[in-house]
């Protein structure tokens, strides 16, 4: 017996098929959303008045366990690899940006898959 299991984003706005999983800070607080397209158009158009003014600041890197963390995350992943995951996400009909991270939980399926 075949088993299929597909995960779909939802926007967490107006419920809409989302593109992904959008991360965010404010005031030492990291937020992540599930947007559409259009969804993370309107918040990017929000903060640009914002981040234009903005400093960039790097994450204070972790201490001991951080290389591990990150070597499960998609963070941890050689761009042959991500480039595998998204093809084998697209053939499998998950949504899966062209560039930027993948989500975890595509990246669970991908593993679990092979």
């Amino acid at each position: 017996m075949a088993k299929r299991i597909v995960e779909s984003f939802v926007d967490d706005i107006d419920g809409s098929d989302a593109e992904g999983t959008t991360t965010f800070a404010l005031d030492g607080t990291t937020y992540e959303i599930d947007l559409s397209g259009p969804n993370r158009e309107k918040l990017e158009k929000a903060l640009a008045p914002f981040i234009t003014k903005a400093r960039a600041v790097r994450a204070p890197r972790g201490g001991r366990g951080r290389r591990a963390a990150a070597a499960g995350s998609a963070r941890g992943l050689s761009r042959e690899k991500s480039a595998e995951i998204r093809k084998w996400a697209r053939d499998h009909g998950l949504p899966v940006s062209e560039r930027g991270r993948i989500a975890a939980t595509v990246v669970k399926q991908y593993e679990a898959a092979h």
